[in-house]
């Protein structure tokens, strides 16, 4: 009997990076971070309303309406930058006075996503 070679593929960054973003979709929808009617922050950052994440009403919002489409967009472009700063970002908004329990699976993901994008935990 001839023996089989399972030959596994390691996913490419890109898939990487969409399992992680539906890993903090998962996790923003679990601590009650997610909303069901947000805003279309989209159209404010099109017109120049919102520049940074400080603009946006809340982080979550954010995440939710900017970052997480945004990232999904550059995915299927297969096209990201050098950088992310979004864990480092998250850090300061949650930890920034107090430290905020509910967020820290979340605040980790942000930064494990960082370190995807610039191939330190790819």
């Amino acid at each position: 009997m001839k023996k089989i070679k399972i030959i596994q593929k390691k996913p490419n960054k890109y898939q990487v990076v969409l399992q992680k973003i539906s890993s903090i979709e998962s996790e923003m929808k679990r601590i009650n971070y997610w909303s069901h009617t947000p805003p279309d922050l989209l159209a404010d950052v099109k017109s120049g309303k919102i520049k940074s994440y400080l603009d946006a009403p809340s982080f979550e919002l954010w995440l939710q309406c900017i970052f997480i489409p945004n990232v999904i967009d550059r995915a299927q472009e297969q096209d990201f930058p050098d950088v992310s700063h979004v864990g480092f970002m998250a850090l300061r908004y949650y930890n920034n006075e107090s430290i905020i329990e509910d967020a820290q699976p979340l605040l980790k993901m942000l930064l494990e996503f960082d370190r995807i994008i610039e191939e330190k935990l790819f």
